[in-house]
């Protein structure tokens, strides 16, 4: 089966009733985790952004509490783990200021925990992708915030 268009499905929804959406959306939310998540952050967490940024920086505080460092290769596992969790959970939001705030919260945790990023290489590599990741979304924001994600950037 071949999936319709964007357009298509925007104009489909058009002309159907209110209890036909509502049907659909909730049948959309049983079939996929990322449905379900994605919903909750449109219905619940878009109109507060910055209680969904708080929310993502305590998740990244329980998960960078999780990791086992006891070796390099597990801390580099939790690091990729919470990565992915991230780039998820910033697609849903779609705001650059939410992505550069909450990557910044992350690098940030990454030196302030201790771990030797020098010492690994894969380790190393993420780090610094996110520091790109942080510069390319900051380069579409206000110059006013630039100058202050900037500055915090340059910290790092």
């Amino acid at each position: 089966m071949k999936a319709a268009s964007l357009a298509e499905i925007k104009r489909e929804l058009k002309h159907r009733n209110p209890e036909e959406v509502l049907a659909i959306c909730l049948r959309l939310g049983r079939f996929k985790k990322d449905n379900k998540e994605l919903l909750t952050y449109l219905l619940f967490e878009a109109g507060d952004e910055q209680s969904y940024i708080k929310l993502l920086k305590e998740d990244i505080d329980d998960l960078m509490d999780e990791i086992n460092t006891n070796h390099l290769y597990y801390v580099k596992k939790g690091l990729q783990k919470i990565v992915r969790s991230l780039n998820k959970s910033l697609r849903y939001s779609g705001q650059k200021q939410t992505e550069v705030e909450v990557r910044l919260y992350f690098c940030q945790q990454i030196k302030a925990s201790g771990i030797a990023i020098s010492r690994h290489n894969t380790i190393n590599n993420l780090y610094h992708r996110e520091i790109k990741r942080i510069e390319k979304a900051l380069s579409s924001l206000h110059e006013d915030l630039q100058a202050d994600y900037r500055f915090e950037l340059e910290q790092l």
